[in-house]
């Protein structure tokens, strides 16, 4: 079954399933690289302006494992209730772009999953539960891993359209700005009497 995905991602096959979906697929075992595939909760602002709920992103030197790791890690870093793991998955692959063209970048990130898997039973980090989660962050926020990630999360987390989504950040609209777009959107306050109000600008 072949569905559309939402831009951050090429198109991939498989099952739609609920929430975050990780598996090994026949092209990353080819070519060692990883898929996150997951769809947008029904209350999400952004299924509501996306194609389809199913998204995914497509990993060059990152395992899908390895990318898994890094969506949870950035969940515990970048901590938003209701934000889709799909914009976390933008920040993968922000960090994947980083490690294709950095060895010593792929090698920091790879040590540092390997790190964390450590702490957890299983030797899979993304099945460690949500508290031990925040202790195993707060263990290596010293490290230059932990930088790297918040670093570059910082930008490829909220520096994007999803999140301007998300968020309600309604981002450039060229020179005019919010002029004619939410400037006087004011629902918090009274409208002032018209004498007040000055001179409506023009279109």
């Amino acid at each position: 079954m072949v569905g559309k995905t939402i831009t951050i991602a090429r198109q991939e096959s498989g099952a739609i399933e609920s929430g975050m979906r990780v598996e090994l697929t026949r092209r990353e075992m080819l070519r060692g690289t990883g898929i996150l595939i997951g769809t947008l909760a029904l209350s999400s602002t952004l299924a509501m302006v996306t194609p389809s709920r199913v998204w995914a992103a497509e990993l060059q030197r990152l395992s899908t494992h390895q990318g898994a790791v890094l969506l949870a890690l950035s969940k515990q870093i970048f901590p938003h209730s209701n934000l889709d793991d799909a914009v976390y998955a933008l920040l993968v692959k922000a960090l994947d772009g980083k490690a294709q063209k950095d060895a010593t970048v792929r090698k920091q990130l790879v040590d540092g999953i390997r790190e964390l898997d450590r702490r957890a039973p299983g030797t899979d980090w993304t099945k460690q539960p949500a508290q031990a989660q925040i202790q195993d962050v707060e263990a290596i926020s010293k490290s230059p891993f932990f930088e790297t990630v918040r670093g570059t999360g910082i930008v490829a987390l909220y520096s994007n359209t999803l999140a301007y989504k998300h968020f309600g950040y309604r981002a450039s609209e060229g020179d005019g700005g919010y002029l004619f777009n939410g400037f006087n959107d004011l629902a918090w306050l009274p409208n002032p009497p018209e004498q007040d109000s000055g001179p409506i600008p023009a279109q």
